[in-house]
């Protein structure tokens, strides 16, 4: 029972996190493009695309229309955090890579333990438990 709590707790709180991050996007645009651009990104071209890359992947995990479109999303989201994480820490904002954390935590927890909360299990938890 604790896994189940565990799984939609932290799925919650990932799928809150991506959600106000993209609406961030939507609404302070500019000082998101100038924030992306001091990290080295080409930001007018990144922006659109992360908006829907923010929504959709918790999208995904959420409805879990598709066992492997679910998993697909958790691999996204787990690139996405790491490679911001380290891209922030690449230019010695090291606090800026705090969300990443807190979302990486998030996000292994929510995979780790989806096989206990959802009725059609991923194969992909069972291979990476053994």
């Amino acid at each position: 029972m604790l896994e189940y709590y565990g799984y939609w707790i932290s799925t919650a709180l990932l799928s809150a996190l991506y959600l106000t991050s993209a609406c961030i996007y939507v609404i302070k645009g500019d000082w998101v493009r100038q924030a992306l651009g001091d990290l080295g990104y080409k930001a007018p071209y990144l922006v659109p695309v992360m908006i829907a890359i923010k929504v959709l992947g918790p999208a995904a995990i959420l409805s879990r229309v598709s066992v492997p479109l679910s998993d697909l999303a958790y691999a996204g989201i787990f690139f996405h955090l790491l490679l911001s994480g380290l891209a922030h820490i690449g230019v010695r904002k090291p606090v800026g890579a705090l969300p990443a954390a807190i979302g990486m935590a998030l996000l292994l927890t929510s995979f780790v333990t989806q096989n206990d909360a959802r009725g059609v299990p991923s194969a992909h938890i069972q291979a990476a438990m053994r």
